[in-house]
């Protein structure tokens, strides 16, 4: 065999030699990754974040204790996040980093909104949210499924999307923040309680309604509690529920109790047994929270999640005055702030930042509309 034969039968072992160890720190580095991750759900796909926005202005740099909010980011409501984001970050000089959980198919459209607009001197990540994740964990019944919108769920997960976070706020999208979110984020928890809710039955609401609201306020609006599984429960019917689209949670405490795997048991034997309420009006991420954290949560300042703007005769229920004096609005319900008939539109408006791509258009009424 000649010398060059032998440096290339060589240089080809070397090479194989080679692939072998990175194969094998790969392998490694996985595992690390899993063993650094104890929150993570088994089987499911480690969510890929994006860099911090680049080249923040120097001046636009806040800094201080970080204050970690997610969000969702629907493609069909993108100028809904557009809008809540924009209305925490002016209202603040915190160090807010927002966490944007989004479907694979909207980064694209979301990053152009964010790099065209003043929001790309905003801190934030985006989070890709796998829906194989909720496999075995809702219903299947095709009229049902209909309504189930993946990205719901992501409050369930807010320890395994930033995991070195202690403390983090929630947010649905559908609102409007008027004060200061370092407010909210000082929002104090008792001991051994994982997260802070405004509660359904609360006082604060009632200051600027003019008729009853007539909207469900207890347990027995979200679950059956004919079902042998909730009976079990020994919890009182005429609970005072609570609203899940604004949450202040210690993500410490949640991890310790593992309330992520509870909250998926309770997906899991619904979608086997059926246990909410057939009058459920309001997402059907709300019963298994509520069963979770069964008298066992925090309350939030009533006045930092005034909600039911979206519900019928929302303008009629509020005053304005009272609208104004709000430190977050939310329009759960039908209504969306971004379509013809709902409430309070101009108070949305006034945060909400056009769409370069000109995919999402809020509808308005016209003058001659009646």
């Amino acid at each position: 065999m000649s010398l060059r034969r032998v440096n290339v039968v060589i240089l080809v072992l070397l090479a194989v030699a080679f692939l072998i160890i990175v194969q094998r720190n790969l392998l490694n580095l996985n595992d690390f990754l899993i063993s650094e991750n104890p929150d993570a759900v088994p089987g499911m796909l480690l969510p890929f974040e994006s860099e911090f926005s680049p080249e923040l202005r120097p001046d636009l740099v806040r800094t201080g204790e970080k204050i970690p909010v997610v969000i969702t980011a629907a493609e069909e409501r993108l100028g809904a996040v557009v809008a809540a984001m924009n209305s925490v970050y002016q209202n603040s000089k915190a160090n807010i980093v927002f966490n944007i959980v989004t479907m694979n198919d909207t980064v694209d459209h979301l990053k152009v909104w964010m790099s065209k607009t003043q929001l790309n001197n905003v801190k934030h990540k985006i989070i890709i949210f796998e829906p194989q994740l909720l496999n075995g964990k809702i219903t299947k019944d095709p009229q049902k499924l209909e309504s189930v919108k993946p990205l719901t769920f992501a409050r369930f997960y807010m320890p395994v999307f930033i995991p070195d976070a202690e403390k983090a706020i929630y947010l649905d999208d559908d609102i409007i923040v008027q004060g200061d979110i370092q407010e909210l984020f000082d929002t104090s928890l008792k001991s051994g309680h994982a997260a802070a809710f405004s509660d359904d039955c609360d006082s604060a609401s009632a200051k600027g309604i003019v008729r009853g609201a007539g909207n469900q306020n207890n347990y027995i609006g979200f679950l059956d509690f004919k079902k042998e599984a909730i009976k079990k429960l020994g919890m009182r019917a005429n609970t005072c529920s609570f609203n899940p689209g604004v949450i202040v949670a210690n993500l410490t405490e949640w991890k310790r109790q593992n309330i992520t795997n509870q909250l998926e048991h309770w997906m899991e034997l619904n979608a086997q047994e059926d246990l909410y309420s057939k009058t459920l009006a309001e997402s059907i991420t709300t019963p298994p929270l509520l069963i979770v954290f069964y008298k066992h949560h925090s309350s939030i300042d009533p006045m930092w999640h005034v909600r039911h703007l979206g519900a019928t005769g929302a303008g009629n229920r509020y005053s304005p005055q009272f609208v104004k004096a709000a430190k977050l609005l939310h329009w759960n319900g039908h209504y969306k702030p971004w379509s013809r008939t709902s409430s309070f539109t101009e108070v949305w408006d006034k945060w909400y930042i056009q769409d370069p791509m000109r995919k999402f258009h809020p509808v308005r009424k016209h003058a001659g509309d009646k």
